[in-house]
């Protein structure tokens, strides 16, 4: 814990020399107030999470690459990765400044043109050319990743089985229906899906800041010489609208200690559950918010954070977990997506519990394109979980 707490003070502090603008300066300034302050409380957010578990992996000796379109500042705000000296137009890079670093160990981060089908195909290039660096390629909306469709399909899902090349390279693809659009709101889940066999990809969407900075180490340690038949690459449905969520924040111990969790079960008493509400993704605190409004406690809200591998060991998880929820009769699948895209389909088929769709119908645009329609539509799906629509 105390070394990731200096950690988290080292990225914080811009030295005096650098002119940040007023605002960015506050937000940096603020992190080191509470850090100073709350101690084991002090909460994290996804983009700090993100920073530490790079700043971790960095002291570990292992380099770091992430490049992206916007990757620098991040497409909302939110990373701050290069600080622009407001006198000069140079940048300082916090993460390649700690007080701790591991030997020879170095971080880049740029930012790449609107062209994804080349940007990608370099990262995946250069994941093989260096497998000892943990190589990060971010869309600046998941959708874009469409863009580098044939890199995905032809290199990245199936380079392994094709021609025996293992790559770690690791996809930051923004995901979430906050109303933005059919442009600014899906992933393409169920694409990442129907290529993932043989245990050829890694499918994650994680919906807590510790579990990202878990799951970020996990992948960088499978680069260890040792385990290079490990690497796989890593596809990241990351946040839009949690990033700034109050709620979407963990603690410095959360990440200090424990792993990254494939299933989080509920922290409900278990006896007084009769439905049992499977989901993944930031619909996880629309669900949780109605509940609380509510006062409910006949439903359960479990979180399926990696989808694949989906693993036998996953599944026996799973079914013990359903087991210990002794009056649970009704098992939902709820999603944002539409019912013909997300990961409905997918996990219907993994057979674990008879489960039950609900979200948005089948359509074939991957969003509306109003935020009045979407709002409507979310509520609906929210309000169909907790009114009495969970007969068999």
């Amino acid at each position: 814990y105390k070394e990731l707490e200096e950690l988290a003070s080292d990225i914080s502090s811009i030295p005096e020399n650098v002119n940040v603008h007023p605002k960015l300066k506050k937000n940096f300034d603020e992190r080191l107030v509470d850090l100073r302050r709350e101690k084991e409380l002090y909460r994290v957010d996804f983009s700090f999470a993100e920073a530490l578990a790079i700043g971790s992996i960095l002291q570990e000796s292992i380099s770091c690459r992430l490049v992206g379109q916007d990757s620098r500042r991040g497409t909302f705000s939110q990373r701050h990765a290069a600080i622009s000296d407001q006198k000069t137009g140079t940048f300082y890079y916090p993460l390649s400044h700690l007080k701790k670093r591991g030997e020879k160990a170095f971080f880049e981060v740029y930012d790449s043109p609107l062209s994804e089908y080349a940007a990608l195909g370099f990262e995946y290039g250069y994941s093989l050319g260096d497998p000892s660096c943990l190589v990060l390629w971010e869309a600046q909306f998941g959708d874009f990743a469409n863009g580098a469709q044939i890199i995905i399909d032809q290199y990245i899902a199936a380079g392994e089985s094709k021609w025996g090349s293992n790559s770690a390279l690791t996809l930051l693809l923004p995901h979430g229906y906050e109303g933005q659009g059919p442009e600014h709101s899906s992933a393409r889940i169920e694409r990442y899906l129907t290529l993932a066999a043989e245990n050829n990809i890694c499918i994650v969407n994680p919906t807590t800041p510790a579990q990202y900075f878990h799951l970020l180490r996990r992948q960088a340690f499978s680069l260890s010489i040792s385990h290079t038949k490990e690497c796989k690459p890593l596809i990241i449905f990351t946040p839009k609208g949690l990033l700034r969520y109050p709620t979407c924040t963990s603690t410095l111990q959360e990440l200090a200690s424990g792993k990254f969790q494939e299933v989080i079960d509920d922290t409900v008493i278990k006896e007084n559950i009769e439905c049992l509400t499977f989901c993944q993704g930031r619909i996880y605190y629309d669900l949780l918010e109605k509940r609380k409004k509510l006062g409910d406690k006949k439903v359960a809200i479990i979180r399926i954070e990696q989808l694949y591998p989906f693993s036998q060991e996953v599944q026996r998880e799973l079914k013990a977990l359903i087991v210990s929820y002794p009056q649970a009769n009704n098992f939902l699948w709820v999603q944002e997506e539409p019912m013909n895209a997300g990961a409905w389909s997918f996990m219907q088929a993994q057979g674990f519990a008879p489960l039950r769709y609900i979200g948005r119908k089948p359509t074939a645009s991957p969003a509306v394109g109003s935020h009045s329609v979407h709002a409507e539509e979310q509520k609906e799906i929210i309000d169909a979980v907790f009114l009495h629509l969970r007969s068999p």
